[in-house]
């Protein structure tokens, strides 16, 4: 007798399926959930997009009648939205890219890429609107174990052997990066390509980081394959990501500390509602955004805005191209300038022609003698 059963394990197989694809219908089992049948009763959908059946599950029911978790259901939720999702919603933006030289000594490259905390980074050749591709840590340190391993006669001859038969003092830390010969090749999609459609091509190409350039062809953003399946599964952290602090928090003084970049919902959800900021937060979704649009131009550090509301904002942090850090809180009443209360005082005092209210006696005229 056959080990296996070739009715179930013929992919071509279709006796098995739980549901039959005729046409390009989707036809559902005649056992369908009584609360689906309802909806589209009620609204009088006709059968045939599972897309449009399984939200409405998702959306009226609760976790105890689908069978799925929580997490699940986001997750579910998340698969679902994914194709209106475009590259400029997932990007990281421009002024947060961290990039390096093609001329960049190896050393330095070494360095960087321990402050960074990334495995591949951007490489342009003298500004970022003119990439040459992308650099991966991994190509890096097989290039310096190739250079660093010695060689079967030079083992002979050493007394003592060296440590997994490398020598790191022969490795050029001088090397400029392109003359290693290890820069990888790098996508370059349009903001407005769907998030869906580049994971394809990311797992089509291998190239796992895609520059988003703009209709002139600049450099606007950069987006990995961890962003895209950040938008399913939720934010991911691995042992080399730090705790960031909370993009706004509040101080003992009651005042607040914001990172620029944090959204207006965030801001008003932790500040409250009187945070307003009316037309001028429309357009923008960021904190530093509405500062700019607010005051016609960028601020610089130290400066003070009036604004929004009874609030006022101080820019801690900030530089030629951005806005960085920023402390909000309530505007205090201030002591009037010594000219207001010069001009306050002449307004209370009585009106020309009228002797002045004192309590010093007026002394008699002199008689011009000189007496005393």
């Amino acid at each position: 007798m056959p080990d296996s059963d070739p009715i179930h394990d013929n992919p071509r197989n279709t006796a098995n399926l739980p549901v039959v694809v005729t046409s390009g219908e989707v036809m559902r089992p005649t056992a369908e959930g009584w609360l689906l049948r309802a909806i589209r009763t009620l609204f009088g959908w006709k059968a045939g997009s599972v897309r449009d059946d399984l939200q409405v599950v998702l959306d009226a029911t609760t976790p105890d009648d689908t069978g799925f978790s929580t997490v699940e259901r986001t997750m579910l939720r998340n698969i679902l939205g994914l194709h209106e999702r475009r590259i400029a919603d997932v990007m990281v933006h421009r002024a947060d890219i961290i990039a390096v030289k093609r001329d960049i000594p190896l050393g330095e490259l070494m360095d960087r890429f321990e402050s960074a905390g990334h495995s591949r980074l951007v490489v342009y050749n003298e500004t970022l609107d003119d990439p040459v591709g992308i650099v991966h840590i991994r190509d890096l340190l097989a290039f310096m174990t190739a250079r660093a391993r010695v060689s079967e006669a030079t083992k002979t001859k050493r007394k003592k052997p060296l440590p997994a038969g490398l020598d790191l003092r022969t490795v050029d830390l001088a090397l400029p990066l392109q003359d290693a010969r290890i820069i990888r090749k790098l996508l370059y999609v349009p903001p407005s390509m769907r998030a869906i459609d580049l994971l394809a091509q990311m797992q089509a190409t291998r190239i796992h980081l895609a520059l988003v350039v703009d209709e002139y062809g600049g450099s606007d953003g950069l987006v990995s394959l961890e962003d895209i399946v950040e938008q399913i599964v939720g934010e991911i952290d691995d042992e080399h990501d730090s705790d960031e602090p909370p993009s706004i928090e509040r101080l003992p003084d009651n005042a607040f500390i914001a990172d620029a970049r944090a959204s207006l919902d965030d801001v008003r959800t932790v500040i409250g509602g009187d945070f307003v900021t009316g037309e001028a937060g429309e357009e923008v979704e960021t904190l530093g955004g509405y500062l700019v649009s607010f005051v016609g131009r960028l601020p610089v550090r130290g400066e003070v805005i009036s604004g929004p509301g009874n609030y006022e904002i101080e820019v801690l942090d900030a530089d030629p191209r951005r806005v960085k850090r920023l402390r909000i809180s309530t505007r205090k009443e201030r002591p009037a300038p010594r000219t207001q209360r010069e001009s306050r005082r002449r307004e209370a005092a009585p009106e020309s022609g009228q002797p002045p209210s004192t309590d010093t006696p007026v002394p008699p005229p002199s008689d011009g003698t000189g007496s005393q």
